[in-house]
């Protein structure tokens, strides 16, 4: 049943999946977007990592649902993560793994933005099989497969490359967020014909750099939660990532920071230039 069910996913047939996200939105996350009490947030490690009440339902909804999917399966959510760091341990196992970010941009729920997103990539001995990135405020579904590219609210996504010239847009880590020798990193990106900024929700900028619409990403963190679906979604896309070692990501762990994802290789390699500081 399990490798019945890759098959499946691996021949694009995903649309059990997005169905068990958009419902998993449906019930637990939009009917408290803009609704939440005080009491239905709190902070985990400081005032820019937040979760609520709509992030625990709906991570438990969507273990319920996708392990169903495929039987055998395992889920790594940030917030039983959080609760038991040994779960994050089933990246490095047999089993397939649900990697699932309930609400991406937590801070920006909590403020009423719709800039939020779910998350949820499936892979398998720590080889990003699939993903789907849902941002139910703005009515946007991504999906992309190994190896069979990339779609926008069914249409096909490509990140192509920047204009000759033009400025190179990059999201980048929150401060607080950064070690002092990522901090020097990604000063290295204050050049000319670049223009970083803090990034939002990072689902939401990979899927801009999908998009073509943002250069590239600069991130010093590493949590599979937040990078799986955006990875997959960009290479799919046609675009390229890289850490700090001039290595693919991996989403196991073990990662040379800060690293990126851009639309096209060259942008990569000049970004990974400038972290490096030469």
């Amino acid at each position: 049943m399990s490798e019945e069910f890759l098959d499946l996913v691996l021949a694009g047939r995903t649309t059990e999946v997005e169905e068990a996200v958009r419902k998993a939105a449906a019930a637990e996350i939009m009917p408290r977007f803009r609704q939440l009490a005080a009491d239905d947030i709190v902070e985990k490690n400081g005032p820019h990592d937040l979760v609520t009440v709509a992030d625990r339902a709906a991570e438990a909804h969507l273990t319920k649902s996708l392990t169903a999917l495929l039987p055998g399966s395992v889920v790594v959510g940030e917030e039983a993560v959080h609760a038991d760091p040994a779960v994050y341990d089933a990246l490095r196992g047999d089993a397939p793994v649900w990697i699932v970010d309930p609400v991406d941009g937590t801070r920006q729920f909590v403020h009423g933005d719709p800039g939020f997103c779910t998350l949820v990539a499936l892979a398998r001995h720590g080889e990003l099989l699939a993903s789907w990135t849902y941002a139910p405020a703005l009515d946007e579904f991504a999906v992309a497969v190994r190896g069979r590219g990339a779609t926008l609210n069914g249409q096909p996504l490509r990140a192509g490359s920047p204009a000759p010239g033009e400025v190179l847009e990059v999201a980048t880590s929150h401060p607080d967020y950064t070690t002092p020798d990522q901090k020097r990193a990604l000063l290295g990106l204050a050049a000319e014909g670049v223009a970083p900024r803090p990034c939002g929700s990072a689902g939401l900028e990979y899927l801009a750099v999908a998009r073509g619409a943002l250069a590239a990403t600069a991130f010093s963190w590493e949590y599979a939660w937040d990078h799986a679906a955006g990875l997959l979604l960009v290479t799919e896309a046609g675009g390229s990532h890289t850490t700090l070692a001039g290595e693919p990501f991996r989403i196991t762990g073990g990662n040379a920071l800060p690293f990126t994802a851009a639309r096209d290789a060259a942008t990569a390699d000049r970004i990974l230039t400038l972290l490096r500081g030469r």
